[in-house]
Parts: structure tokens; C-alpha cells; sequence
């Protein structure tokens, strides 16, 4: 698969509204391993979208050398659909079926092709994914969002394909699925193309490719090399911007030297020329050539001001914008001695199965605690935060006054046809308007992106207007229940969280499997929950 390539030309995209995505870009990814980043709202998984067909340019093309993978950020999976349904191998294994069982039907034989070792491939496939000891008629919903991930890989994978996009394919892996992931895409021979703010993938990747201001350029070496070469590059920049500044002052404060030098000539020319005698129309000559003096050195020196000015500019716009979120929240408060959940036996029962051991889960969060959850795929942490905020009934459950907020994996909080600005304005009627403008522009959201339809928002941006919604939501929650808060978030959408999460004064119960984010965000209480049990735990 050494000749798998992608290559795009002259690519360019606007969404329905026409506002622009990408003019005229062109690149080619080659055989390997690239990893794709860029700030949230960039468009790498529109890039991806366009590249799998799923999106169409308005000019250009997009040229895929060999058999196509594509494993979206969003996996667009029912519920009810069994295992063989969502790997794709359905038919072909009720075909297998029907043949042992004596039907030996024409159809079915169409039906298999090639496809006889079809169980034993997906089983190693799945083996491979941690998923080794899963049924084919087992129904997706009984599985955790980690474990959809990983279904949805196993079946571009058993596509054999040449070349492979994944966009986000860490979201919702616990430590272990992720190490088999990274091991599974260290052994790939065709052309891999992710998108991914998981630093340990990154790590593995052959090259970088940064999509920055609408053009794709690519950096040899890992994410390390290339947060490196940036590093370099920042520091660069810098000294320019410095250099420049120092420039533009220093051509004003000679412009402005140059204009009192010749009003001082001019006035010294003047009364010698008065005390001269001379006649009117040599006088009138000299100090017409003064004055052409005068101007020629004025525009001289405006123009060097000029172009000192645009050499800032250009500094200017090397330096990369990390934006960074400040906020103030002291509507959420908690006092240290207030108990805001109490929960004794708490259970789930999925298909007649009991989620936690013995008579359930109890857990009590009392004053302003930082909890980390955590715990392997598809032990139950995503339903203990929904029993946690009266999603799930199950057990005995007694919440605070104040108001508990939950962020879902799937960011489905808000209405995704309203804008930023409607959305918020239905969480906070109360809020006046400017005072509504002012918070989303503290949240990053500017200009026309205020206006935007939540749904055409990337992940970080979305999690951004879900935050001020909630933070800023009428009342002010005094729990925060969030799960997998880092997913499809770039390292710099990570840092914004980051700082809302320090201003925010309440209780939060957090599941992630982000070490880092989690050391970042000041927890105090670590839980873990693995085989049915919530035990209290500390950092590893």
C-alpha cells in the first residue's frame, strides 16, 4: 500500500451561509503516518468530510489513491444496531447460517464471495481493539461510548483500506484501549490521515501537517518535533514584533525631529531673508524651495514610518493567537459544609444486567469538591453521572437546591439550529443583551460567529458556547457533571476549559481519561469504578 496517497487541488469550501472554509487549497498527503492539527473551528474535520466524499468542494478536486477508511468524530450509529450490523458483516454471517443449518441457496454463496474466514478475521480485528469477547448479535446500546469508538475502527479496518482517516479516534478510550489503538496504527503500511489532540498519538505519528490560515504545511518528525519547530519559530516572531516596534518609534521620533528642524529653518529663513533686503520674488523663490525641501524630507520620513508600520504588521501576523477565556463566577458558590449529592444503593439495569455490585453505588459529594471519575470502558461512569443528575432513576438520590448542570459526551445540550446568541439568550433570559455580547466575547465568540447555528460549530467551539450557557445559566448550577469534557478539543480549547474550570466555584464530578487535564483542573477526590465497585482512590 506504499503508493496509497490523497491529494487535493485547488480545494475550496463555504458553508451554506458562504462564509469561506478554504479558497484554493492544495496539498498531497503520501504513504505514512500524518497527523492533522489545527485550533478548533479550522476545519480539519470539514477537511476530512471533503476528502471522503461526504461534503462536496465548490472548486477543486480531491484525488484518493486506493480504497477508502473513514472513521468520523461522530459515529452516526442507531442503537438498536447489533455488532455484525455496525462491522458491516451481517449478511454475510447470516448467509454462514443459513448454509450450516442446510440451505444451500444460490444467494447466499453470492452473498460469502470470498468472505469464508469472515468470523475469524473480525475476531482478530476485534482482538486486536480489546473487543475480542463481544457477540455479533449483542445491540450497540449496550455499550459504552469508548467501545462504539473502537466498533467503528474495527470496521474501517476490516475494509482493508488504503488509505484511512480518523477524526478523534482517542475520544472516550480509557488507558488501555488507547495502547491498543496506538499499537494497531504503529504496524500501519498505507496512508493515515488523523486528526487527534491526544498527544501520545501524535507522538507516533511520521510527520505534521498544520492547517494555518488556510494552507496545509507539513513538518517531518512527531507532534514533539513539531510543537518544537513552533516554539522556535514563536520566539522568532517575537523578536521581530520587538524589532519592529522599536523600529516605528524610532522613524517617528525621526519624522517628528525632521518637522521641527525645518520649521526651524523656515523661521530662521524667514527673518533673515526680512533683514536682508532682498526683493519679494527672490525672497518668494527661496522660500518656495524651503518649504519643497521641507516636504520632500516630510515624505521621506512618513513613508519610512510606513513602512516600518507594515513590517510590524507582518511581524504581527507570524505570532500565533492563543487565545485564552477569564472569567468571574461567583454565582456558583458552595459553602465547604453544604452536602450537594447524597446517593445510597444507587443502580442501573441494562437488559435485566445490574450495573453496580451488591445493593449499588453510594457516594456523597459535599462543598465545592473536585471529583475525578474514572475507570475502564463500559464499567457504568457515564451512567453514574446521569443517575448523579436524575437522568436515571435508581436507588436513593437527594440533591441541593441549586441546580446541577450536565455535559454529555455528545455536547446535545443546546439547540443546534439556534445560534450561539439565541441559545444563550434561552438559558439566561434575564441577562440584558450587551451584557450577553460582552460574556461571548469573553468565551471567544466574535463577529459573526455569534451568529453562527450551533450545529455548524466545531467540537471545542461548541463546548465553549455549552460552557457559557451552563455557566452562565439561570440559576448558576452548583454541580457540574462533566463527561469526557476534553474530547475533540485542541490543546488551546484544552487551556480555555482549563481556565473556566479554575473560575468556576461549585462541585463538579469530571470523567476523563486525560491525565494531564485532570492534574491541570486542581481535583482533590479521585474515584474509580471497575467491576460494579465506586472506590476511593488516589492519583496514579
Amino acid at each position: 500500500m506504499s503508493d496509497a496517497f490523497v491529494v487535493c487541488s485547488n480545494l475550496s469550501f463555504s458553508w451554506p451561509d458562504d462564509t469561506p472554509v478554504f479558497q484554493d487549497l492544495s496539498f498531497t498527503v503520501p504513504a505514512g503516518r500524518t497527523g492533522l492539527v489545527a485550533p478548533n473551528g479550522a476545519g480539519k474535520s470539514t477537511l476530512l468530510r471533503l476528502i471522503a466524499g461526504e461534503l462536496k468542494p465548490a472548486a477543486g478536486s480531491v484525488t484518493v489513491g486506493g480504497v477508502l477508511g473513514y472513521l468520523p468524530q461522530t459515529l452516526p450509529l442507531a442503537g438498536e444496531l447489533t455488532v455484525a450490523e455496525v462491522l458491516g458483516i451481517a449478511p454475510v454471517i447470516e448467509a454462514l447460517d443459513a448454509i450450516e443449518s442446510g440451505d444451500a441457496g444460490e444467494e447466499h454463496f453470492t452473498t460469502i464471495g470470498n468472505d469464508w474466514d469472515v468470523e475469524e478475521r473480525t475476531r482478530a480485528q476485534l482482538d486486536r481493539l480489546g473487543l475480542g469477547d463481544v457477540s455479533f448479535d449483542r445491540p450497540l446500546r449496550t455499550f459504552s461510548g469508548g467501545q462504539v469508538v473502537s466498533l467503528g475502527l474495527a470496521a474501517q479496518l476490516l475494509k482493508r483500506p488504503d488509505v484511512l482517516l480518523l477524526d478523534e479516534p482517542t475520544n472516550n478510550l480509557d488507558l488501555d484501549a488507547r495502547r491498543q489503538l496506538y499499537s494497531v496504527l504503529e504496524g500501519w503500511s498505507g496512508c493515515l490521515l488523523l486528526v487527534s489532540h491526544d498527544r501520545a498519538l501524535l507522538d507516533r505519528m511520521d510527520r505534521i501537517a498544520e492547517l494555518h490560515r488556510g494552507d496545509v504545511q507539513f513538518h517531518g518528525g512527531n507532534f514533539t518535533d513539531y510543537e518544537e519547530a513552533v516554539r522556535a519559530a514563536r520566539e522568532v516572531a517575537e523578536k521581530n514584533v520587538r524589532n519592529a516596534e522599536q523600529e516605528v518609534k524610532r522613524e517617528k521620533r525621526e519624522l517628528q525631529q525632521a518637522r521641527e528642524r525645518a520649521e526651524r529653518r523656515a523661521g530662521n529663513a524667514s527673518r533673515n531673508l526680512k533683514n536682508a533686503g532682498l526683493p519679494k520674488i527672490f525672497a518668494g523663490t527661496m522660500k518656495r524651495n524651503a518649504q519643497e525641501s521641507a516636504g520632500k524630507a516630510n515624505e521621506t520620513h512618513t513613508a519610512r514610518v510606513n513602512q516600518a508600520k507594515a513590517r510590524l504588521d507582518e511581524a504581527g501576523r507570524a505570532l500565533r493567537d492563543e487565545q485564552k477565556i477569564t472569567l468571574e463566577l461567583p454565582g456558583t458558590n458552595v459553602p465547604a459544609g453544604r452536602t450537594v449529592f447524597l446517593g445510597k444503593n444507587m443502580q442501573v439495569r441494562y437488559d435485566g444486567r445490574a450495573l453496580f455490585a451488591g445493593e449499588g453505588a453510594d457516594l456523597t459529594i459535599r462543598g465545592p469538591e473536585r471529583i475525578a471519575l474514572t475507570g475502564p470502558n463500559g464499567v457504568g461512569k457515564s451512567s453514574l453521572l446521569r443517575v448523579i443528575g436524575g437522568e436515571l432513576e435508581g436507588g436513593e438520590t437527594r440533591r441541593a437546591d441549586g441546580r446541577v448542570a450536565y455535559l454529555s459526551q455528545r455536547l446535545d445540550l443546546l439547540d443546534l439550529d439556534r445560534t450561539v446568541a439565541e441559545n444563550l439568550a434561552a438559558f439566561a433570559p434575564g441577562m440584558p443583551q450587551a451584557q450577553r455580547m460582552n460574556l461571548l466575547a469573553r468565551f471567544l465568540f466574535r463577529g459573526s460567529r455569534i451568529h453562527l447555528p450551533v450545529g455548524a460549530l466545531s467540537g471545542g467551539e461548541r463546548l465553549r458556547a455549552t460552557l457559557a450557557c451552563v455557566l452562565y445559566a439561570e440559576p448558576a448550577p452548583q454541580l457540574l457533571l462533566l463527561d469526557e469534557p476534553t474530547n475533540n478539543l485542541d490543546l488551546v480549547s484544552v487551556a480555555q476549559l482549563e481556565s473556566a474550570l479554575a473560575a468556576y466555584e461549585g462541585a463538579f464530578v469530571v470523567v476523563s481519561h486525560d491525565e494531564r487535564f485532570l492534574a491541570e483542573i486542581g481535583v482533590d477526590r479521585w474515584l474509580r469504578l471497575s467491576e460494579g465497585r465506586l472506590l476511593e482512590t488516589t492519583p496514579r
